[in-house]
Order: C-alpha cells, then sequence, then structure tokens
C-alpha cells in the first residue's frame, strides 16, 4: 500500500473515547467471609452518566467504595488511566468525587466554606486558588449565598448539594453518588435532578429511584448477587419487566 494511502487511513481512523472508569474483574469479600463483588467488569466513557441499580446486598455499594480505595479487593480498577493502588490513592480520591447517601458522614465543619474548603486545603493549595474552588463549587450547586451557614441547620437537600459542593471543590474526574434522592421531598428531589442534569461531569450514582433513572440516565447498569447482570439502555432495561422483576425491581 502506498504510504500516502497508509497516513490517510490512520488519520481517518476514529480516535478511541477517553475513559473515566475502568473496573476489570473486580472481587470482594469482607472479613466475615461474606463475598459482596463477583467479577464486576464496566467501563464508563469520560461525559456518560450512569445509574447503578440492583436489590439491597446486591454489591453496589461495596464497588463504589472500591473507586476510590476505602475497600480494596482483586481485580483491576483505573481512573482516567490511573490504577487505584495504594502508592495512588491520594491522586485517585481527587479523582473520584465520592458523595455518601447520608450527607451528615461528610459535613463536619462550622461552616459550610470551610466543609467546601476542607479538600483543596488538604491538596496544598494556595489560599486564593482555594476560596476560588469553593465559589465555583457552590455555585454549580446554586448555593452561593451559603459561605458562612452552619451545615447542622440546612435541610436535607441543602445538605446534599453542599456535600456535592464538597467533591465538587476537588475537580473530580468522575461523581459517584449513593442513593442521593433518599430522604428528600418532592420539592428537593426535584431540584436534584435539575442538578444533576446540569453538572458537566461522569457521574456513577446508585439509586432504587427508578423514576429518577428513567428521566435522567441513558444507561442503566443492574448489578445482583455480587454481579453485573444487564447493562444497556435504560428505556429497553425499564421496559423488560421479567429482567426487573427476577432481580428485586419494580419498573416506574
Amino acid at each position: 500500500m502506498h504510504p500516502d494511502t497508509i497516513a490517510t487511513n490512520l488519520r481517518a481512523s476514529p480516535t478511541p473515547e477517553p475513559l473515566s472508569l475502568v473496573a476489570d474483574d473486580v472481587h470482594f469479600a469482607y472479613p466475615d467471609g461474606h463475598v459482596a463483588l463477583r467479577g464486576v467488569t464496566l467501563r464508563i466513557a469520560r461525559g456518560e452518566k450512569v445509574a447503578l441499580v440492583g436489590p439491597n446486598g446486591a454489591g453496589k455499594s461495596t464497588f463504589m467504595l472500591q473507586l476510590n480505595g476505602i475497600l480494596e479487593g482483586r481485580g483491576r480498577i483505573e481512573i482516567a488511566g490511573l490504577p487505584v493502588t495504594k502508592r495512588t490513592l491520594p491522586q485517585v480520591r481527587a479523582r473520584v468525587g465520592l458523595v455518601f447517601q447520608n450527607p451528615d458522614d461528610q459535613l463536619f465543619s462550622p461552616t459550610v466554606f470551610e466543609d467546601v474548603a476542607f479538600g483543596p486545603l488538604h491538596m496544598g493549595l494556595p489560599a486564593d486558588e482555594v476560596r476560588a474552588r469553593v465559589d465555583r463549587a457552590l455555585d454549580l450547586v446554586s448555593m452561593a449565598a451559603y459561605h458562612d451557614r452552619q451545615p447542622f441547620h440546612l435541610s436535607m437537600g441543602e445538605k446534599k448539594r453542599i456535600a456535592i459542593a464538597t467533591v465538587l471543590a476537588m475537580m473530580p474526574e468522575i461523581l459517584v453518588l449513593d442513593e442521593p434522592s433518599a430522604g428528600l421531598d418532592p420539592r428537593a428531589r426535584r431540584g436534584l435532578i435539575h442538578l444533576l442534569r446540569s453538572l458537566p461531569l461522569t457521574m456513577l450514582v446508585s439509586t432504587h429511584d427508578l423514576a429518577m433513572v428513567r428521566e435522567l440516565f441513558d444507561r442503566m447498569v443492574i448489578m445482583d448477587e455480587g454481579r453485573i447482570v444487564a447493562d444497556g439502555q435504560t428505556d429497553a432495561l425499564l421496559a423488560d419487566r421479567a429482567l426487573l422483576d427476577a432481580h428485586g425491581l419494580e419498573a416506574p
């Protein structure tokens, strides 16, 4: 083949889409012998928003805690090409914005500003950069006026927004949320859906709220008994009543 033809073909080849998350054959067992993950393999492209659903005990939370090294099992996990290892944990935890179900597990400072500034400060960033990151994160969650508020006086919906801001201030590669709509009244839930839709980030969201999944996520991953049992277009999976019934899920 003529060299010019080869060069043209190379230029025409599609560039692989960058991946925010790669998980290959991930296993995990707790010290009591309970096996929580049985060979989980998952890839999420940069910019994708993916719902992770399944019954209680399916392994969803265990898998999410593997992503930033809180739990360590067997298998390979990479965040934007960075392997999750003991050596890389500081960098990994800056790239994985993990938001717990209960915001009180994440908010512990006297003021909102201090909570949101905590991560950037511990990254060793200068004061001006810390303040800029706090301002940006609070703007993104529509809480710019809350700098000096005391977190424990806020509503559940407000606390969840501040908890999200604490990880946005780290400028993560992927936002990982555990049951974000749990405990919210209808207005706060609606506001959360608008917020998650607006954030320009890769997301993996574990939830039982299949109505939110249908509205917000094009892709849905179903876990059960430590395995991924389905991964595909949300509308198609939600329309498969036999699949949902088999894994303890109800169509919204």
